[in-house]
């Protein structure tokens, strides 16, 4: 069970696709196929339909498994990422969906429960990991009472455990976290994105998820590029590029996390700017502010 390839490509970019929805507000095929397309093509190796920034909890059943098809079709031989989550049983289902379809990896979501034992924890993503053996999983850690016990604890239960989406927001309880585990064990992954990778690459980070990406694939990949190399300096330069940006995704509690994407790929004409609730439309002066970093990065 060795995920060679997989294990490879997560150390990199992962792409976390929007998902564009029509002028009905359902989701546009067509135009989601053209973004992976665009992705892969510009050399991103991993995509995550269903993530976060593909507005995921706003998706049903059938449009999660529509953007999961198109995914695969569309991404040719890169790897697909696919998210799955809410309930064990669901997320199984899930799962076994995106093995059945062509994926050969899945990321699950964190649970969304109020009350998370450790144990439990560990049970919850045993159970999902467990029933497709033959997919290399990824989990998305954003509980900061997690640690490397329970990390280390699931891996020896579900072998096909190789990766881990970081998103506690403290590099130190990362480095603590992804040492405790085992170092050596996982595909360890950024997984706040381009302001944060420095930080923790600099401890351990092999690689770090994008929204930006679909907007602007040559940046965080070159961000990417530097940071393997250890060019802080250079990774640096390209931070300050794209922060203004990422700061306005960021800002209350990463509200307008999605809406920043779409906005910017709308004046692209890659795709339209709409987004479900409890996410909301930009305003003038932010869709102006977006429009002046577009134009600085060249794209307009």
């Amino acid at each position: 069970m060795a995920f060679e390839v997989q294990k490879r490509r997560l150390a990199g970019v992962v792409a976390i696709p929007v998902t564009p929805f029509n002028g009905s507000g359902g989701v546009e095929a067509e135009t989601y196929g053209r973004l992976v397309e665009r992705l892969v093509t510009g050399g991103v190796e991993v995509v995550t339909p269903n993530g976060n920034t593909g507005e995921f909890y706003t998706l049903d059943e059938h449009e999660t498994r529509l953007c999961l098809e198109v995914t695969v079709k569309a991404a040719r031989e890169a790897s697909v990422l696919a998210g799955v989550g809410h309930d064990v049983r669901t997320a199984v289902k899930a799962a076994r969906h995106a093995r059945d379809t062509g994926a050969d990896l899945v990321m699950i979501h964190q649970p969304v429960h109020p009350y998370v034992s450790r144990e439990g924890w560990v049970e919850y993503h045993r159970a999902i990991a467990s029933a497709v053996p033959e997919v290399g999983v990824v989990l998305y850690v954003r509980n900061p009472e997690i640690g490397g016990e329970e990390l280390a604890r699931l891996a020896d239960a579900a072998p096909n455990v190789i990766g881990v989406k970081y998103a506690v927001s403290d590099p130190v309880r990362f480095a603590a976290v992804s040492r405790d585990a085992g170092l050596e064990r996982f595909v360890w992954i950024a997984g706040l994105a381009e302001l944060s990778a420095p930080g923790y690459f600099a401890v351990g980070a092999q690689g770090f998820t994008s929204g930006l990406v679909n907007v602007a694939p040559r940046i965080s990949l070159d961000l990417f590029a530097r940071l393997r190399e250890r060019d802080f300096a250079g990774a640096m330069r390209l931070w300050e590029l794209i922060r203004p940006f990422e700061q306005m995704r960021a800002a209350e509690r990463n509200a307008n996390n999605v809406s920043v994407v779409k906005d910017a790929l709308s004046q692209l004409d890659l795709c339209r700017p709409d987004v479900r609730p409890p996410s909301r439309l930009l305003t003038a002066p932010e869709h102006e502010r977006i429009f002046g970093l577009l134009s600085t990065w060249g794209l307009l």
